[in-house]
């Protein structure tokens, strides 16, 4: 066996999201017609599971594999009622990759909208219970121009 070259693979990040999912098959397909992802690799599990899958949706790469029950088993977010992890893509038309996750079966959950940080942002939760936050960045904002709209924000958010 042949020593690795790099402590980490080739095309890889330092964090890389993985996923797990019931249905792991039907959610790599989902992620496809979606996102656009780009299928790389699938190793097959028990009865028909997928072990691991790596897909790509732009410049990153992220894993998908079944729930895997026993000792350091990951349930989905179906079997915990929820989750407490959101997938941040940025995108060149958010309202376009947003309308075509909601048409493949995502749930709209946040409505795109302009924001006060500079993004065109929004949310939907896909079928297996990940939320996906879609945004593309419009402003480049300073420091203190940020710092300013916060307060604005927060302002007006006592107030609702």
């Amino acid at each position: 066996m042949a020593k690795a070259k790099n402590p980490i693979p080739e095309g890889m990040h330092t964090i890389t999201p993985h996923l797990v999912v019931k249905g792991a098959a039907q959610a790599v397909e989902f992620y496809k017609k979606a996102f656009g992802a780009t299928e790389l690799v699938r190793m097959p599990g028990p009865g028909g599971t997928i072990m691991h899958a790596e897909l790509r949706i732009g410049d990153s790469k992220f894993f998908v594999n079944d729930e895997m029950p026993g000792p350091g088993g990951i349930s989905a977010p179906t079997t915990q009622k929820g989750t407490t992890v959101g997938l941040n893509v940025y995108v060149a038309d958010c309202d376009k990759l947003y309308k075509q996750a909601v048409s493949a079966g995502a749930k709209a959950t946040m409505p795109l909208a302009d924001q006060f940080w500079g993004d065109r942002y929004g949310q939907v939760t896909d079928p297996y219970g990940h939320v996906w936050a879609i945004a593309t960045h419009k402003e480049d904002l300073t420091p203190a121009e940020l710092k300013e709209r916060t307060k604005q924000f927060m302002a007006s958010m006592s107030q609702a």
